[in-house]
């Protein structure tokens, strides 16, 4: 089944009103159960956009994947508006093939978007515990403070309601973005409850922004309210508009997989490692670059595998 298939097939499905309830309760789950002894390796459903959610974890389950980092938001493989009906639907079809679906990644930077409840509790209600935030961008010419302080109330209103509704938000350092470097965001989540609002920590992200060695102090900052990871890698290539970030296989660029590792291993990690593969795959046709994709991310899976070991 393609994506756009079963996107129609829901989309029928919501016109006519179906949609399963679920029995589950989140809060009591986050309440009672323990945090996992061994991280969740999730794939990235951003790069098999052509294949159905459930295709998607049918794929991944035969190379190795615990579960599915869940792409809900425009040109996810769930799209927002339609997440009270689709996503439960999405989790189901992950869940037959026997992969969960620990985290979701949103879009989501505002708790008065209207999509952001009915996402939300339709994530809780169907067992998922993270939720990665959207973006914030430092503006262009103004106030940098100005910006941030706005960033603050933005992450103020998402962690209340994650803890009105039982799920852990992540915010994610993303080289551009505000909080790239941790350190301009770290007053605004210091603020907020640590059971609810955390961070989902990018290794190349902070290696890119602190390449020094400030890297590692980000990395030590994030630990303690560590929800989930992302992992990818990338290397300084000079070009004739000077250097740029190259993206490339894990395990091929400047991040250092071996301390890296071992933080998370002293931290007793045990959340989700999204794994990432934003390098180029060339296919001539949607089905090779497919297979592509999946070929190099069961290459990239099992270095993390033995570098987190």
């Amino acid at each position: 089944m393609t994506r756009r298939d079963w996107m129609t097939m829901t989309a029928g499905a919501m016109a006519a009103g179906v949609a399963r309830p679920s029995h589950a309760s989140a809060p009591a789950r986050l309440q009672n159960g323990a945090v996992p002894a061994k991280p969740s390796y999730c794939f990235f459903s951003k790069h098999l956009p052509d294949l159905a959610p459930g295709d998607v974890a049918k794929a991944v389950r035969d190379i190795g994947f615990d579960g599915v980092d869940l792409t809900v938001r425009t040109g996810g493989h769930v799209l927002p508006p339609n997440a009270a009906v689709d996503l439960p639907r999405a989790i189901e079809a992950i869940k037959a093939h026997g992969l969960s679906v620990p985290m979701v990644t949103t879009e989501l930077k505002s708790a008065s978007d209207p999509t952001a409840r009915p996402l939300l509790q339709a994530a809780v209600r169907n067992g998922v515990r993270y939720f990665k935030t959207g973006y914030w961008q430092y503006p262009p010419t103004g106030d940098v403070r100005a910006a941030l302080a706005a960033t603050g109330k933005d992450l103020d209103g998402l962690a209340a309601l994650a803890r009105d509704l039982g799920i852990e938000m992540g915010f994610h350092n993303h080289t551009a973005y505000i909080g790239a470097a941790l350190w301009d965001i770290a007053p605004a989540m210091d603020r907020l409850d640590p059971k609810w609002a955390g961070y989902y920590f990018d290794p190349r992200h902070a290696v890119a922004e602190g390449g020094g060695g400030a890297w590692r102090a980000a990395t030590k900052l994030a630990l303690s309210r560590l929800k989930m990871v992302a992992v990818k890698d990338f290397y300084w290539r000079k070009s004739e508009k000077g250097w740029v970030i190259q993206d490339c296989a894990i395990g091929e660029g400047q991040v250092d997989w071996t301390w890296m590792g071992k933080a998370l291993r002293d931290a007793s990690f045990g959340g989700p490692i999204s794994v990432h593969l934003e390098y180029e795959i060339a296919g001539a046709t949607p089905a090779e670059r497919t297979r592509r994709t999946l070929d190099f991310a069961q290459k990239d899976l099992a270095f993390v595998k033995k570098a987190f070991a």
